[in-house]
């Protein structure tokens, strides 16, 4: 809404003019010119009228100089040409004598564009909407033309009776103000959506596919309960889709027609349809003119099989399978045309997919938009192709997802827009920025009503520039840690993933295994890629652990813990070198559906320090989703630790598992144990595996609530011969159990992303034990961002 003082000035009965003349049928005409002389020849040009602007410009736009000879053709030629600069309200031309007098009057400037009446649209979306602007030049047909603007935006907003009224305030040297007096006029919403012809799927699901609603007095914040021919339009596409992905090839739309009830407080809208038949894919084929590839190759390529309910989706997907296919053949230009060859007979859908080779196209420019924090050059650098460079379809989705990869967008889009020329195409690379920042908490119940309590933060996206920062403490009944880490992911300007680890903390295990063990130390990576899906890390680390238990627990002959424990006190130095390799699968680096990965990684303890031993790891991981609800996956992990140079494996160099690493048991739950105190004494060997089916909940995706069905199984154990042997008699501890026995657990797992964060709640139950594991059946985790 306008001022009042703007509205006191619009209504000056003297300075006000309606521009009757642009809303009406007044046709906007140049001015004849009335020419009595045939021809003649230009002496002088003579400007006359103008105020603003120079003569010399006006003489400049003329399509005459001195010397020329004119007649009323070239007269009316130059007439046309001033008026098309938009400058000036009337212009007329007369040859007197030799002098060619120009006669103008100018168009006002725009001193500011104002808007009266307008409560349901905000003055800045229709500021947007409208092309005239302050300091531009005033004309009849551009006011017009934003009028119909205005008109065509609220008729959007579902206010089709909508007027708008351009007025002008005329002003000194020229100048105007320009008001739209706009009368919003009733909101017509949605009384009815209404289907004939439909047999084969109810009214309310196909209301379900249309975006436009039925206007109900409750529904507050509904937004497409209005008319808008755009909309209906839009839902004739979508009830389109829906029909042709269940297999109806024949769906048509007779009429969609919207009627304005008689009191005209709303439309009614009523879709007439032709269902047709049910059809079925028919005979799949692909041909090729391209030596390299194989068209039977192709076809088994195919996500399609003869007698499937047709779905046009699924030609998109066969459509996108064989381009990719193509790519990965060194074919970056294909041209894959599917063609119908329905049988209404047999209602099947025959489709050949022809695959041409296309024309090269070039990228001319990557634009990269949305990133808010993060910098240019930091998603840049994750592009496999650059500006200049040929187009590939397969180098742009591996692309995307190293993009995805980095885990600072909640979205990642890349586009193609037609560049300067026909060969040529702009990439766009849209992206939407997700908190990268990490406070996160944890927690833990176990059937002994032991709490466990973490705190850390973390930024993986340092200042933008995509360094990671992490500072970690966790204060707990079990823990108490403090971690700096930092990771320059291209160091030095190269693939090179450079970083440093500084820790130090203190693992309470008294109530598992009766020590406590410290550890102080520092290390330093290196990573970088061998192939496209292979990486290597490198990293040393130098350390120094102390086994901490008390001397009074320890005394010779009536210990009160685990002999093997008392053996193991003290301090010792750990010089580590070590190296991972991952080869990685997925199609997904965030949220996989498809593929696997394998990981493997060993690390050698001995060069310097006081112990020497060479741990190997291996994990691996499966996926497979039937749809986007049902997601199967299997990963397992395994590992072994022996020492060399003699050194047996000190009991805070065993793996333990347990807690998150194996649900059903707690921390430290599984493995070898001394039943005399209850003491985990670690493992040289694991074995683990988890299959995860990820299930559909009924609730509303809004909710943000996910399930998963899992079972968890595997072993642990294998101890040296020297922690099962009383250190000062040297017999066997009758009290050490070390057997690799079969765990496993199942149960159920809910995600919930909360407004304090993501929560994961796992319901377990053991389903194989050995008789001294000790188990939990509920365990928690929660973590924010920021």
């Amino acid at each position: 809404m306008a001022d009042p003082m703007k509205k006191t000035r619009a209504c000056g009965a003297a300075l006000v003019t309606g521009l009757a003349l642009l809303m009406g049928t007044t046709a906007i005409v140049a001015p004849q010119v009335a020419w009595a002389q045939q021809s003649g020849v230009v002496g002088r040009i003579v400007i006359q009228g103008n105020e603003r602007i120079e003569q010399d410009t006006i003489i400049s736009y003329l399509p005459i100089q001195v010397g020329d000879t004119v007649d009323s053709a070239r007269v009316d030629l130059a007439l046309k040409t001033l008026f098309r600069t938009d400058l000036f309200s009337d212009v007329k031309i007369d040859l007197q004598g030799t002098d060619l007098v120009v006669s103008v009057v100018e168009n006002p400037i725009i001193n500011q564009v104002l808007f009266e009446g307008n409560s349901n649209l905000k003055e800045d979306k229709l500021k947007d909407e409208v092309q005239v602007r302050p300091r531009g030049i005033f004309t009849r047909a551009k006011v017009q033309a934003d009028v119909q603007r205005i008109i065509e935006l609220y008729r959007r907003s579902g206010r089709i009776s909508a007027t708008v009224t351009p007025k002008i305030v005329q002003l000194p040297q020229k100048r105007v103000d320009l008001i739209f007096e706009i009368n919003e006029g009733p909101k017509s919403g949605i009384l009815r959506v209404n289907f004939l012809g439909n047999s084969q799927f109810s009214d309310n699901e196909l209301r379900d596919q249309v975006v436009t609603k039925e206007s109900h007095w409750y529904k507050f914040f509904q937004s497409n309960d209005n008319y808008d021919p755009d909309r209906i339009e839009y839902d004739r596409e979508q009830l389109r889709k829906f029909y042709r992905n269940r297999g109806f090839y024949d769906f048509r739309i007779i009429s969609s027609v919207a009627e304005l009830s008689e009191d005209r407080n709303g439309f009614a809208v009523t879709y007439t349809l032709d269902e047709g038949a049910k059809y079925k894919f028919g005979k799949l084929t692909v041909q090729t003119d391209l030596k390299k590839l194989n068209a039977d190759i192709l076809r088994a390529l195919l996500p399609i099989r003869e007698g499937q309910v047709y779905e046009d989706d699924k030609i998109e997907k066969a459509t996108d399978a064989l381009t990719f296919a193509a790519g990965a053949a060194g074919f970056a230009f294909v041209d894959v045309r599917p063609r119908y060859v329905p049988n209404r007979e047999k209602h099947t859908v025959d489709v050949v997919f022809e695959v041409k080779e296309g024309p090269r196209v070039y990228v001319d420019r990557i634009d990269i938009i949305g990133n808010t924090q993060t910098l240019d050059y930091v998603i840049r650098r994750e592009m496999l192709v650059t500006e200049g460079d040929a187009y590939n379809r397969v180098l742009v989705d591996r692309s995307k997802n190293n993009i995805r990869a980095l885990g600072f967008f909640k979205d990642v889009d890349i586009t193609n827009v037609p560049g300067s020329a026909p060969d040529r195409t702009n990439l766009r690379v849209k992206v939407e920025e997700q908190p990268t920042g990490q406070l996160s908490f944890s927690a833990g119940y176990s059937s002994v009503d032991k709490l466990v309590l973490d705190l850390g933060v973390q930024q993986s996206n340092f200042r933008g520039r995509g360094q990671n920062v992490s500072a970690e403490i966790s204060v707990g009944s079990l823990r108490q840690q403090l971690n700096l880490s930092f990771t320059e992911p291209r160091f030095l300007g190269r693939h090179l993933a450079a970083g440093f680890d500084a820790y130090t903390y203190r693992y309470n295990f008294s109530d598992q295994a009766s020590y406590d063990t410290s550890s102080t130390g520092a290390g330093v990576r290196l990573g970088f890629p061998l192939t496209q899906s292979i990486y290597m890390t490198t990293r040393y680390t130098l350390r120094v652990d102390d086994v901490i238990v008390a001397s009074s627990l320890c005394v010779p002959g009536a210990e009160l813990v685990s002999v093997v424990l008392c053996d193991q006190r003290g301090s010792y130095l750990t010089s580590l070198v070590g190296y991972s390799l991952r080869l990685d699968k997925r199609n997904d680096p965030v949220l996989p559906t498809r593929g696997y990965y394998l990981d493997f990684s060993q690390d050698v303890a001995g060069a310097g320090g006081d112990v020497h031993y060479l741990r190997s790891q291996g994990d691996i991981g499966w996926y497979h989703g039937f749809n986007k609800d049902f997601i199967l996956s299997f990963v397992g992990q395994g590992g072994y630790v022996d020492g060399w140079n003699g050194d047996n494996i000190r009991i805070a160099d065993r793996f333990y598992k347990g807690g998150d690493t194996f649900r059903g048991f707690q921390i430290a739950g599984i493995g070898p144990r001394d039943l005399q105190y209850g003491d985990s004494l670690g493992g040289k060997l694991f074995a683990i595996g988890t299959v995860e089916l990820t299930i559909p909940t009924k609730l509303p995706e809004q909710y943000g609530i996910k399930a998963a069905l899992f079972s968890d199984f595997g072993t642990l154990g294998l101890l040296d011969r020297a922690s099962k042997v009383d250190p000062t008699t040297n017999l066997p501890l009758s009290t050490v159990r070390d057997n690799l026995a079969f765990r496993a657990s199942t149960g159920v797992s809910i995600f919930w992303k909360s407004p304090m964060g993501p929560l994961r709640f796992d319901f377990s139950h053991v389903l194989a034990r050995a008789s001294y594991d000790k188990t939990e059946l509920f365990r928690f985790s929660t973590s924010t961002r920021f």
